[in-house]
């Protein structure tokens, strides 16, 4: 069960976050700020940055400069290893299963770097498919199962801010539906999830806010209650 606090808890504030790939300059002065068991989208095109803004969080990119907040603690002078010990899980779009190891060994392999880390039974529990397949190899895993598997060995860390990079592109309908119940119940535990996603179909109805993002900046951000209003806008941002 989430816990309910007269006034929110910050868990993530960038401030002024500019990022760097070489010479490239791809984030020009970033401000976002998400409270504990909130769930937030980065919209936006291709291109656009949102991939970029959870790379700098998670310290992996060349060079950043502002500020980066994760559970109050700042992290831009950190080593990236290190911001995994401060709750920072992060998901990336190419999943990064190991295809040699089988389910349960891919989700026995990352150590646990905090406490609150999911058991394998509770993993199995919120993910069927994954107890059905545990002896399976990656290699033989489909692409939903694969996104499943991702998302859990974050999980079995003990992170409770989740950076999950286009968990849908690709799958089927019912795998996307699976993925959206699973996010639920993850709010429902209390986790903080900043979700990059371009089906947004997927994300509107599970959001409570969005930040619309072009060209390495902020250039609106809104609440669910304010999303039919925004719709027309959201259209000709977004091409949907």
């Amino acid at each position: 069960m989430s816990e309910l606090h007269a006034t929110p808890i910050e868990q993530l504030r960038l401030d002024n976050l500019h990022a760097f790939y070489g010479e490239s300059h791809i984030l020009h002065g970033i401000d976002m700020k998400v409270n504990r068991g909130e769930l937030v989208t980065l919209l936006g095109r291709n291109g656009a940055g949102r991939s970029t803004i959870l790379k700098s969080i998670m310290g992996m990119v060349g060079r950043r400069t502002g500020s980066i907040m994760v559970n109050g603690r700042e992290t831009t002078c950190l080593p990236a290893y290190q911001i995994p010990r401060l709750g920072a899980g992060y998901c990336p779009e190419e999943r990064g299963i190991f295809a040699s190891l089988n389910v349960e060994e891919n989700l026995l392999l990352p150590p646990t770097v905090r406490s609150g880390g999911m058991s394998l039974d509770e993993i199995y529990e919120m993910f069927p498919n994954l107890y059905e397949r545990r002896r399976s190899q990656g290699t033989r895993l489909s692409g939903g199962e694969q996104q499943m598997l991702a998302m859990a060995r974050i999980l079995r860390t003990g992170a409770n801010l989740l950076l999950l990079d286009e968990i849908t592109e690709g799958l089927a309908p019912v795998i996307v539906q699976k993925l959206g119940e699973v996010l639920v119940r993850l709010k429902e535990k209390g986790l903080t999830i900043i979700l990059v996603e371009q089906n947004f179909r997927f994300a509107a109805p599970l959001a409570d806010r969005h930040y619309l993002i072009e060209h390495g900046q902020v250039v609106d951000q809104f609440s669910a209650a304010e999303l039919d209003s925004k719709r027309e806008h959201l259209n000709a941002m977004l091409g949907v």
